[in-house]
């Protein structure tokens, strides 16, 4: 049996039925989901966030069908960021429908669902986000305003030892300093937690480093990684300082009007 999340006991009731509405209403319709955010993370962790949205996750392709089943519960549904995340209102609370992540890396795929974990969420089933792709998703959320850094670990520490590291290491791929640098980070803050991340994860990752540092080193390509991390904090080295943003290049993630987009809505909500 799916066990609840977490005790919704401290949400608005109106949330509640409004959150439990539009679940019934998207099961009925088929739609194809998974629910992330704090829910999954309360399910994983045990961490409860009582927020006025909703994270629910789904293919590219299945945006419009899940906007269209939210329009006809009453909600107002927009698509403010074309390259990762729609959005449905119903009065103070919304639902976030993301297909991608802010930077464009995460995107949702098949394989989101076919490791999705059953659950209840306001006692109606549904399917989680598995814990490696929350991992993967927010280990890249390094803004001022919003770090995601502590529920990587706290995700790392709940599940590390039974994370599927295969698909983890793959999700990450070119981009693996990035999971080294939580785990660098998991070992400060829990030193008597190692065990949770298998011996051959990190050996596999310190070798990388070992063969760059071995390594001729590479062209300078004046390419600067940090805007996949922050849409912010990075502006000034792809501004003044002539960087090459990564998000932009053969093999990134956006285009040039996703990133004009993404960028003036600094300091909006979302």
């Amino acid at each position: 049996m799916p066990r609840e999340t977490h005790d919704p006991g401290e949400l608005d009731p109106r949330a509640r039925a409004f959150y439990t509405r539009t679940l019934t209403a998207l099961d009925a319709a088929g739609a194809q989901f998974l629910v992330g955010g704090a829910y999954a993370l309360g399910h994983y962790t045990g961490i409860e966030r009582h927020t006025k949205d909703f994270d629910l996750f789904a293919r590219r392709g299945d945006i419009e069908t899940i906007l269209a089943v939210l329009a006809a519960e009453g909600c107002r549904t927009e698509l403010p960021y074309p390259h990762w995340l729609g959005k449905a209102h119903c009065g103070e609370h919304f639902i976030d429908v993301i297909f991608s992540s802010g930077n464009g890396v995460a995107e949702v795929d098949d394989e989101w669902f076919a490791h999705a974990h059953a659950a209840e969420v306001f006692g109606q089933p549904v399917r989680l986000c598995p814990p490696e792709e929350m991992i993967w998703s927010k280990a890249y959320v390094m803004e001022r305003e919003r770090f995601d850094g502590a529920d990587v670990l706290h995700l790392l520490r709940a599940h590390g030892a039974a994370l599927d590291w295969t698909r983890l290491l793959g999700r990450f791929g070119a981009h693996w300093r990035v999971l080294l640098g939580h785990l660098v980070l998991f070992d400060f803050a829990y030193p008597c937690e190692r065990e949770q991340i298998p011996r051959a994860v990190r050996e596999e990752l310190w070798e990388r480093v070992r063969r760059e540092m071995n390594a001729p080193p590479p062209p300078s390509q004046r390419v600067c990684h940090g805007t996949l991390l922050s849409r912010e904090q990075y502006l000034i080295d792809v501004g003044r300082w002539r960087y090459r943003d990564a998000r932009l290049e053969s093999d990134g993630t956006m285009s040039r009007k996703d990133v004009e987009t993404w960028t003036a809505a600094i300091g909006e909500p979302h």
